[in-house]
């Protein structure tokens, strides 16, 4: 016989027709719980605002700057394209600059023509429209159009900007 004797206030746990040792959930919440309400989250969360991203996070703004492209600033890139001219660099050596550049001094060309020499790469047309304590951002001229793009000011070996 088995060591365990019957005790009848554990009948209800295990119903018949649960099959496999489960109790059968009645339609609804089952294990005691309410139904979910109509439209809920179920598990006991509310259902999403209207509108909202769900999750807990707020909707995406409107235009854009999901990873940051296009920016969130409104910032557009130039109607024409840059100067028709490339400015000569300053070095004079033309190698490379023993430091990286300052953003402080970048920052002077925000929203204007930028010329870019990097430190690895041919030199670009540049339309700066943010300036990070590491980075820069705005457009860069492809020769054809204007595309949103990134540097890091360590990448750059010297700027100019008309």
């Amino acid at each position: 016989m088995y060591p365990y004797q019957y005790d009848p206030r554990f009948q209800n746990l295990f119903p018949p027709g649960g099959g496999q040792g489960f109790p059968s959930f009645p339609p609804g919440g089952g294990q005691g719980f309410p139904p979910p309400p109509p439209g809920g989250g179920g598990q006991g969360f509310p259902p999403p605002p209207p509108g909202g991203g769900g999750q807990g996070f707020p909707p995406p703004p409107p235009g854009g700057g999901g990873q940051g492209f296009p920016p969130q600033g409104g910032a557009q890139p130039p109607s024409s394209p840059p100067p028709a001219f490339t400015p000569t660099p300053k070095l004079g050596s033309g190698g490379p600059s023993l430091y990286a550049v300052d953003p402080g001094a970048i920052s002077g060309c925000l929203y204007r023509y930028t010329y870019i020499w990097p430190r690895n790469g041919r030199p670009y047309w540049f339309y700066p429209t943010f300036v990070g304590r590491r980075s820069v951002a705005g457009y860069r001229w492809t020769g054809s159009f204007w595309v949103y793009a990134g540097v890091d000011v360590n990448q750059i070996r010297e700027f100019q900007c008309v």
